[in-house]
């Protein structure tokens, strides 16, 4: 992104970024793969990505009829991308984001990590369907705001505040 305003032309292309990129980002890739559809293009990445995707965040994509394929990616698969939205969903991943190509807008989406729910399958997939459901949320919020008018100074500073934004429980996930 250069100037002042989001280009229109193109997809408007957005890193999702998690500590360990095995659950929030992927969701948020493929919530945001789908309602973005060819206005967006969607990927994730982590600072200490893990070896595979958690089961529970696959199982509750696919139970919204959302699909995620892949393996979890580090820093090094996206550095040299431009990007124009950076997001990242965890505070760790917040405090080790680099400094990406494209002069991106930064935001901070901060969502508990499902991963780390204790107790039953039930109680451990209901905080993987909340985590989603603020994600959804979140991402149609980003959606609504008009990129291509907006002065970046406001665009950045909207994106920060969809972070922050008290959310009471997320919806299901419509796409």
């Amino acid at each position: 992104m250069t100037g002042g305003h989001m280009p229109a032309a193109r997809p408007l292309r957005v890193l999702f970024i998690c500590t360990r990129n095995a659950a929030r980002s992927q969701m948020a890739e493929a919530v945001l793969g789908r309602k973005g559809r060819e206005r967006y293009i969607a990927a994730s990445a982590g600072s200490h990505p893990a070896a595979a995707v958690h089961p529970l965040a696959l199982r509750v994509l696919a139970d919204h009829g959302l699909e995620w394929r892949g393996r979890p990616k580090g820093f090094d698969a996206v550095e040299t991308e431009a990007w124009d939205f950076v997001i990242t969903l965890c505070d760790r991943a917040r405090e080790v984001c680099p400094a990406l190509p494209g002069n991106p807008v930064y935001a901070h989406w901060g969502i508990p990590d499902p991963a780390e729910t204790e107790g039953s399958e039930e109680r451990r997939r209901l905080a993987f369907d909340e985590a989603l459901g603020y994600i959804s949320r979140r991402i149609d919020l980003m959606l609504a705001l008009p990129h291509a008018k907006m002065a970046r100074a406001a665009l950045e500073h909207r994106m920060r505040e969809i972070g922050v934004e008290r959310l009471e429980s997320p919806d299901a996930v419509h796409g």
